[in-house]
Parts: C-alpha cells; sequence; structure tokens
C-alpha cells in the first residue's frame, strides 16, 4: 500500500524517459532492420535505376530477415518478414551470438527498471538506498551491456548470411553494399538515452527529497505534486 504519492516534474520524466528507452531498445532488438541491401528491379537482379520499377530491398537482422515474396505463398504483401534462425546457435555469426546476450541483458535490466520506476511515486527507497540511486547504477550497467553488443555486431558482416545479403565484399566493419537500417540507429539512440537515464536519476532522487516534500509529508498529506 502507499502510504505517500509523491509527484513531481524531473521524476514523471525520469520514469517517462525510463520507459521510452526501455521500448526502443527492445523494439530495435526484435526488428530485422539492422542492414538494408540494395533495392533491386522487379524483372531483374541488377540494381534498380532512376524511375524504374523496384523490388522492396531486402533486410537482415541480428536473427530475422525480409525478403522480397517469391510468390510460392499466397499472401497479398510484396514483402515477407520472420526469423531465419529458429534456435539460439543458428544465428548466422557468434559475433551476433555474443550481441543478442548482451543485447538481451541490457534490455532486460531496462525494462525492469521501467517496471520499478512505475513504481518510484509510491516507494523512494529499498532497503534504505535511494530506489532511484539503485535504478540510475542499474541503467549505466545497462548501457555497458548495450555498447558491448553495438560493438560487437559489425564484427559479424562478414559472415556467409551477411555476404548473401551485402555482397562479397561485406566484411568485419564493412557493410560492403548494404547500408545501415533504422533499427541500428535506434539501439545506438537508446543507448546514449540510457545514459541520459542513469544520470538523470540523481535529479529525480532530489527533486522527491527536497524540504518542500518533507515539509508536506510532514503537514500529513497523501499525495505531493510538485513542479
Amino acid at each position: 500500500m502507499c502510504r505517500v504519492v509523491i509527484v513531481t516534474c524531473r521524476s514523471m520524466l525520469w520514469t517517462l524517459l525510463s520507459i521510452v528507452v526501455a521500448f526502443a531498445e527492445l523494439v530495435a532488438f526484435m526488428s530485422a532492420d539492422w542492414l538494408v541491401g540494395k533495392a533491386r528491379t522487379r524483372g531483374g537482379s541488377e540494381p534498380a535505376g532512376p524511375g524504374g520499377p523496384e523490388r522492396p530491398p531486402p533486410t537482415l537482422g541480428l536473427y530475422a530477415r525480409c525478403i522480397r515474396n517469391p510468390g510460392v505463398q499466397q499472401v497479398p504483401r510484396d514483402v515477407l518478414c520472420g526469423p531465419y534462425a529458429e534456435s539460439f546457435g543458428e544465428i548466422a555469426s557468434g559475433f551476433w551470438q555474443a550481441t543478442a546476450i548482451f543485447l538481451a541483458a541490457g534490455i532486460l535490466v531496462l525494462c525492469t527498471v521501467a517496471l520499478v520506476s512505475v513504481f518510484s511515486m509510491c516507494v523512494q527507497s529499498v532497503m534504505r538506498k535511494s530506489i532511484f540511486n539503485v535504478c540510475g547504477l542499474l541503467q549505466g550497467i545497462a548501457g555497458l551491456f548495450l555498447i558491448l553488443g553495438l560493438i560487437l555486431y559489425p564484427a559479424g558482416w562478414g559472415c556467409q548470411k551477411a555476404i548473401d545479403y551485402c555482397g562479397p565484399y561485406a566484411s568485419a566493419y564493412k557493410p560492403g553494399d548494404c547500408s545501415l537500417g533504422w533499427a541500428f540507429y535506434t539501439a545506438i539512440g537508446g543507448t546514449v538515452l540510457t545514459f541520459v537515464c542513469a544520470v538523470f536519476s540523481a535529479q529525480a532522487e532530489i527533486a522527491t527529497s527536497s524540504d518542500k516534500v518533507q515539509e508536506e509529508i510532514e503537514e500529513g498529506k497523501n499525495l505531493i505534486c510538485l513542479l
């Protein structure tokens, strides 16, 4: 039960940002748009020229991919997306397997913090430790996991799966004919915001433990809202 509910602008902003970061990293992880191949003409295998009809470009993620519908399946879609790896061991590269582990660990921590942050209005301490400081520390650790995963990911561009999508010139840290998709940039942006959240948690702690808040608690108020 919540005895006192404390809501401040800084604590709410930290909570919302924590939720957004966790959601962004999760969406990026599940997406197939990490590498984007060149669009090709519908009638041939060469890249489409200006004004020519194009096939949707193939995309490749850590464990999923999107390809043009070959017409075998009678579905009204030009692109078919789904996992190419049915198990962890089938992920195309050992570097991508390591990336998946680090990203999954970071996302798990971020989702846990996002869930806990919702209850930070009611509970401000755990075992005499500020919940904001604990969550900020966890977000910093999650950010380190995400950085390790993003550093290892380009090392897997030399795997056969990437070469099939990006051409023979693809190699570690060289995407060949592919370009980086929105999921990779989203993961980078989410990583940066993770550290922003970790730093901003200190501001949330200051806001909820200010003298004004303590005065209103002593006055017996159960709902405290401060700008």
